[in-house]
């Protein structure tokens, strides 16, 4: 048989969830929103520069669960420039034209910012 036993209240653990309830979340992913799409955009290959200057983001929530979509508007013939530019892409003789992993370096250190801000922002709430 497990028993357990405790003393005092929930005092410190309601206080807690009553300032974390209280956070403007969208406010602070905003910021990380705007630092990624620097990030990006001087991270992204360069030639004639429309790929870079056209990175965008959103902050949503559904269902209290708050996310980022970084988004890139550079699309050419259905094709999304900042997708080929990662991934590559074949050409029309046959080639193909190796990618450069140039998004996930760049958005990494905003994911790593993320965690720690938004966890420092409810625990110093």
């Amino acid at each position: 048989m497990i028993a357990v036993k405790y003393h005092g209240d929930f005092k410190n653990t309601k206080e807690f969830l009553k300032k974390a309830s209280k956070l403007d979340i969208s406010k602070i992913l905003d910021e990380y929103g705007r630092a990624g799409v620097s990030a990006l955009s001087a991270a992204t290959p360069v030639d004639t520069g429309l790929t870079a200057n056209s990175w965008n983001y959103e902050v949503s929530s559904k269902n209290g669960a708050y996310s980022i979509a970084w988004t890139n508007s550079n699309v050419v013939n259905g094709v999304p420039i900042a997708i080929i530019l990662q991934y590559g892409h074949g050409t029309r003789n046959g080639g193909f034209v190796q990618g450069r992993d140039y998004i996930n370096p760049a958005i990494q250190p905003i994911f790593d910012k993320i965690a720690n801000g938004t966890w420092e922002e409810v625990t110093h709430a």
